[in-house]
């Protein structure tokens, strides 16, 4: 009887202690993915070459007690081959509800579709267009589609996950023209916006904000910004980029991530 009690008391003891355990756990800080090419993440984040990406520095503005932040971005990567190399999949595995996912592609989807360099552009626009075509890199046939439709799967596999997705369109390079920087607005800049407001994305309209800064400071500062070429910044030019970002997010009221910038 004595036996018994004292197994029942210590039975007890064990689930008060547990489900104390469970209601005390902290909950799990969500997290901001960062993909995109080597204007997001160049080289492996570290400034080799004296080049940065934009996503080396926007955890600056972050709470990071209160949200994680992972660059998951890859240099020469286009909306295509982040999906096709296994990027995207590797990224969206770790994906939880709550989370959320900041794109950024275009600079590499102008590229030629089968070239035995890199085989990664795609398809103009954003509608449903496809092309088959043989693959010298992975020497497999391919169907290739528009950018649009890429960034469009990425959007709906987030979704899928609960996660946020935000569409950024690409930051300028430093091409100018009659004093002002040439602008995304005729073509990727352009279908990003097109693609967030077709499938419910949130839009950042990042060439505009950034290129907006590049007219003021003028081509001959902004030059001095892309030490190797005119797509790579140095850190000067992916803070600029970085604080774009930063600026757009801030224009959409109801964007949950805002809640975890740092006042």
């Amino acid at each position: 009887m004595k036996k018994n009690l004292l197994f029942r008391i210590s039975l007890l003891s064990a689930i008060v202690l547990l489900s104390s355990f469970i209601l005390l756990k902290p909950k799990e800080k969500p997290t901001l993915f960062l993909i995109g090419d080597s204007t997001v993440k160049n080289g492996k984040g570290k400034g080799d070459g004296a080049l940065w990406g934009w996503g080396s520095f926007i955890n600056e503005r972050f709470d990071t007690t209160k949200i994680n932040i992972e660059n998951d971005a890859l240099g020469g990567t286009s909306s295509r081959t982040f999906r096709t190399r296994g990027l995207w999949d590797s990224v969206l595995e770790k994906i939880k509800p709550g989370d959320f996912v900041i794109m950024q592609f275009g600079h590499n989807d102008g590229s030629p579709l089968d070239d035995s360099a890199r085989a990664r552009g795609t398809i103009k626009g954003t509608g449903d267009e496809f092309k088959e075509i043989y693959n010298p890199i992975t020497k497999q046939q391919e169907v290739v589609h528009t950018y649009g439709w890429y960034l469009a799967k990425i959007v709906k596999e987030a979704k899928d996950k609960g996660a946020i997705p935000i569409i950024c369109s690409l930051v300028p390079r430093s091409d100018w023209k009659d004093g002002k920087v040439k602008r995304g607005e005729g073509d990727y800049g352009k279908w990003a916006r097109e693609t967030a407001l077709s499938t419910g994305a949130y839009f950042i309209d990042l060439n505009t904000l950034t290129a907006d800064k590049y007219d003021v400071l003028g081509e001959a500062k902004v030059s001095t910004m892309f030490p190797s070429d005119h797509t790579h910044t140095n850190r000067e030019g992916a803070e600029i980029n970085g604080a774009s970002v930063v600026e757009g997010m801030k224009t959409i009221q109801d964007l949950a991530l805002n809640q975890y910038l740092i006042k």
